[in-house]
């Protein structure tokens, strides 16, 4: 029987959104009952193609060309302006970047497997670094995917997300050129070499930033934050404005990285009071790196500022003024 590629490649993503471990549970799980009649329905063939169909398809497909077509997909919603009310400050799509595992196995599946070993035994698996445009409202929109993978079994030090990151972002500066980007990233990121290639490339950042990581500018930030009194805000969340957050920001920090280059940072801090389920209140602290202007007016960012004095009006039914932002 011939399938129409469009009847495979749902046939595949079904069966990754099934978590099917092996070809063969297409024909347990997806190949009888209303999987089969769904799939007649919605593709005009008389019949859900089998595993061994799937792979002789898969494996002579360019992965490049399911790339695009995922890429072409994103830029739609920004080409018709789906996305352009979620742009930060009104101009920057947030780019996310992240590892997440695929698959794992107890034997080697193929030279280019990670490992790890615990208690004794190994586990090979392969993960891949997805950089997706993420909005306020939770959505995410995958811009560009890299396999982290070893280029063979000897390797003396394995693949890792930072250097999967190196390698995707020129792949996605050259496919989104004129795209403005605001990468929100992980503190693994947090060093001179990420910096240096979004300053190269155009793009912000916002990059967590941990007390132990680049202690020359923790310090500085420690020893100005308290003279700079003026860079303050308060922001009250929640249901009921129960939830605190005070804003600290210092600008233009000078760090030099291990090759010598100068990168200008502004460094958020943020702590937030929450009250607990059992009454106490939890005190969190989140600080980040960044190459952002940082003022009053946008380390909260105004949509979610002008949200909060909306909410605020609308819980005050008596008129009294109640200001969720100081």
């Amino acid at each position: 029987m011939v399938y129409p590629f469009t009847a495979l490649a749902f046939a595949g993503v079904l069966m990754f959104l099934c978590r099917l471990q092996a070809r063969r549970q297409v024909g347990w799980l997806l190949r009888n009952g209303p999987s089969m009649e769904k799939f007649r329905a919605l593709f005009g063939v008389s019949g859900f193609p089998h595993g061994d169909t799937l792979d002789y398809c898969f494996s002579r497909v360019d992965p490049g060309e399911v790339q695009e077509v995922v890429c072409t997909m994103t830029e739609a919603l920004i080409r018709k302006k789906v996305l352009y009310g979620s742009r930060l400050m009104g101009r920057y799509f947030v780019g996310a970047a992240d590892g997440t595992g695929t698959v794992s196995y107890s034997e080697r599946h193929c030279p280019h497997c990670l490992t790890r070993s615990r208690n004794g035994k190994t586990q090979y698996y392969h993960n891949v670094l997805e950089l997706k445009v993420v909005t306020p409202e939770g959505f995410a929109f995958s811009l560009m995917t890299e396999f982290i993978e070893n280029e063979a079994t000897d390797v003396s030090k394995q693949d890792c997300e930072t250097k999967a990151f190196y390698r995707l972002a020129p792949r996605l500066k050259q496919r989104f050129a004129r795209l403005p980007l605001s990468l929100a990233l992980d503190g693994l990121f947090a060093r001179g070499p990420t910096f240096g290639l979004c300053e190269d490339l155009g793009w912000n950042y916002m990059i967590v930033l941990k007390d132990n990581d680049l202690p020359s500018v923790n310090e500085e930030f420690d020893a100005l934050v308290e003279i700079q009194t003026e860079n303050r805000l308060t922001v009250r969340t929640g249901r009921g404005g129960e939830v605190e957050q005070r804003y600290r920001w210092v600008e233009d920090i000078v760090y030099v990285d291990s090759q010598g280059r100068h990168h200008t940072l502004s460094v958020v801090e943020c702590i937030e009071r929450r009250p607990a389920r059992d009454g106490d209140i939890t005190v969190s602290k989140h600080k980040w790196a960044t190459n952002h202007k940082v003022t009053r007016a946008n380390v909260v960012p105004r949509r979610t500022q002008s949200m909060l004095r909306r909410y605020a009006a609308s819980e005050n039914p008596s008129g009294r003024r109640r200001s969720p932002a100081t």
